[in-house]
Formats: structure tokens, sequence, C-alpha cells
């Protein structure tokens, strides 16, 4: 289906290989602990994306224990309730907590919880004996960060020593201001403690899980697209750099299956949950004119000559080497709009289709053209050069994409 500019097909076909490269994550598992009040779900609004704790679902597992996920997001949280009532109570809810613990645990690593946010509000200034017990027993089960929540001034920090000082069997002791907090019209302040947070639940969760918390979280947006870069960078040069048979200009299409599962991966890690008119509004931007020719005839016709030595091919052949350069520029621009757009959630403040579509298209040549500043030659100028050739110009290749990413 066409509409403007843009084959819808590629579009629905980017939108289906991100779900799937999805729901191929193990699937990260935290419980919450704490008593009502002391801000869990701020916390998680703040941590995860798309406001996880408001607009997940909560589907209850026990009298004081909640499953809270949502499709799209490869996280399941588990929320207690219950620990400020009566110590009848509390030792039912505790119960509870071990007894889902070791049920997830008997069901294998993608249901087995991997660690434990134990929050306290920074502002009580106080961790009863009873706590301090069941925070050690959890400890011996799983990795556990206590969260000081709210946690603003000296007070916060004096709270956090004087538990690091009773040393606990925690990772660590964390203290955190989930979102601003206004005092007056003059004095607010601001959020802290977020990403310190993130790093060390990277560290403690196996490393299947890292992935999906990093999909998930919304704290760090550096962490996504240095994840993204990565990857992208392993992808092109396994695709392209190893073997890639020189194709007829004609034929530039066959690089389209490559770059939508290449984008819809990238689009995977940074857990932004496209839609349609914004995928089609990126891809109208970079030339999708029919069909599948938006990555393969408009990049090779229109910004071919950004790179040196390549001359006009139409008619000739495309190089392994001129193929990675374009989807090499064109990763690393899908991943700027992709952080601009990340920051923008975050914020509140999604960008404009139009200003996302001028965005991919301002950056996409940005990359093209710093092509220039290499010493790359293309080999396809012409389908009279030889195989040798091609073979003696590839590592000049692998020298082009690591003086673009030592840039970058």
């Amino acid at each position: 289906m066409m509409k403007g500019n843009v084959d819808f097909t590629l579009v629905e076909e980017m939108l289906n290989k991100t779900k799937e490269e999805i729901e191929k994550m193990s699937p990260v598992n935290v419980m919450l602990v704490g008593k009502t009040g002391v801000g869990k779900s701020t916390l998680v609004n703040n941590v995860f994306r798309e406001r996880l704790a408001s607009t997940g679902i909560g589907k209850p597992i026990t009298k004081h224990l909640r499953k809270i996920e949502k499709e799209g997001i490869p996280i399941v949280l588990y929320d207690t309730r219950g620990l400020e009532l009566s110590t009848e109570v509390q030792s039912t809810v505790r119960k509870e907590i071990f007894e889902a613990i070791h049920i997830n645990h008997k069901k294998g690593p993608e249901k087995a919880i991997h660690v434990i946010y134990y929050c306290i509000n920074a502002n009580s200034s106080r961790i009863e004996e009873s706590e301090i017990d069941f925070i050690n027993e959890l400890s011996e089960l799983l990795p556990v960060i206590i969260v000081l929540t709210q946690s603003m001034g000296k007070p916060a920090e004096t709270f956090r020593k004087y538990i690091e000082e009773l040393n606990l069997k925690v990772m660590a002791v964390v203290t955190v201001m989930a979102e601003p907090y206004l005092i007056s019209s003059d004095v607010t302040i601001p959020r802290k403690g977020l990403k310190q947070l993130i790093e060390l639940t990277f560290e403690v969760i196996p490393e299947e899980a890292k992935l999906a918390f990093n999909n998930a979280q919304q704290v760090d947006i550096q962490r996504k697209a240095r994840a993204a870069r990565s990857w992208a960078t392993r992808y092109i040069a396994t695709t392209f750099g190893v073997g890639f048979t020189p194709i007829p200009f004609s034929d530039a299409t066959i690089l389209v299956p490559m770059q939508i599962a290449m984008m819809s991966h990238i689009t995977a890690i940074f857990g932004i949950s496209m839609d349609k008119t914004s995928i089609a509004s990126i891809l109208s931007a970079i030339g999708g004119t029919s069909g599948a020719t938006y990555v393969g005839r408009y990049l090779v016709s229109n910004l071919i000559k950004f790179i040196p030595g390549a001359g006009t091919i139409a008619g000739g052949i495309i190089s392994g080497a001129t193929a990675s350069v374009l989807t090499t520029a064109l990763a690393m621009s899908y991943i700027e709009v992709l952080s601009f757009i990340a920051k923008g959630e975050v914020e509140g403040t999604y960008p404009d289709l139009k200003n996302i579509g001028d965005l991919m298209r301002e950056r996409l040549q940005v990359y093209l053209k710093q092509s220039e500043e290499t010493s790359i030659t293309d080999s396809t100028v012409d389908e009279e050069r030889t195989e040798d050739v091609e073979k003696k110009e590839k590592p000049t290749f692998f020298q082009k994409i690591r003086n673009t990413f030592t840039k970058k």
C-alpha cells in the first residue's frame, strides 16, 4: 500500500521485525519491596519507559503481591504492599515474598527474579530492626539495592551513611529523587540518583537480561545509543565486509531487507514505541519513493556523490564497501534520531513528525559527507573493475568504519 512517498508495506515490515526482536529478549524481572507511600510508583514511572506503574497491567498473584507488565516492554515488576501494617500482616507479606522468589526461581531463568529494589522513604530517617533482618534474609537469595526515595539534602545523605554503617548484605544504598521537587517558584530540587541505580542494576542482573533492561529503562539514553552503535558496527562488518558480492545498480533494492532488519533491531534496542506515522516520516525523509527502493536506488543515486572516488555509478555496480558506507550512515543517523525521540519522551515533549523527518535527512547527509575525510576508494565506478581490485580495497573499508565510529 502506498501513501504519499512511502510504501507502507515497508512500515509494516519494520514494525513486525521490531516486535520480533523484542520478543526474542529474555525479560528482566524486578521486585519492589517497601511500605505504601514510599514512592515506588513514582520510582518506576521515572526509571522505566511509558509510565509503567500507571499504564501497565497490575495482576494480583497473592493478597499482598501484584505483577506489573505491559506488552512490548520486556520487564516484569513484582510490587509488594502491606509492610506498613500490623506485625501479623507483615509476617504474611514476607512469607508471600519468599514464596514468590522460590516459585519463580523454579520456573527457570526467564521467570526468576533478578534484583530487588528495597525502597525506604529517606525523610523517615529510620529503619526498623525487623526491616534489617528482612533485608539480610532477602540478600541471601538475591541482589538487593536499598533505594532511599525522596532524598533531599543533608538528612538523606546522613541516613544513607547510617545504613551503610550497618553493614547489611546489600549491593548498595542509593539516594534517589525520582522527579523534580518544587520548593518554591525559584527553587526546585532536581532529579538525582536514577542513573546510579541503573548502573548498579546492570552490574547485578544476569547477562541475558541486560538487553531487556536497557530496552525498558529510560534514564540513560546514551547507554542505549552505545549499545545500538556497537551492534550496528558488528552487523555492518558481518553483512557487507565479509564476502559481500558487488551488485548491479539496477538491483540496489537488495539492500532493503538488510537495512530494514538493521533499523528494526536498533529500534528494539532503544525500546521506543514507534507508530506507523513516525516510521513513515523517517522513511520518507530518506527517499521512500516506491516499492522497496528507498534505501537502495535513492541513496545510491542521490547521495553517492558524498563518497570520494565513487563517481557516477548508474548503470554500473555497487561494491560491498559502497553499500557499507551507505548503511553505516543510515545506522548512525537513525541512532541519533532515536536518541532525540527518546529524550523527548522522557521530558514529555514528543517531537513533531516533520522535525523527525528533517533531522533524519540532515544527519544522514552529515554522515555521508564524513566519508570525504577518509581515504576510502570505491571499486564500483564501473562494472569492469576486477574482483582482485575489490579484494585489495576491503581493508580500507574497515578503516573507514573504525574512523567513523571514533569520530562519533
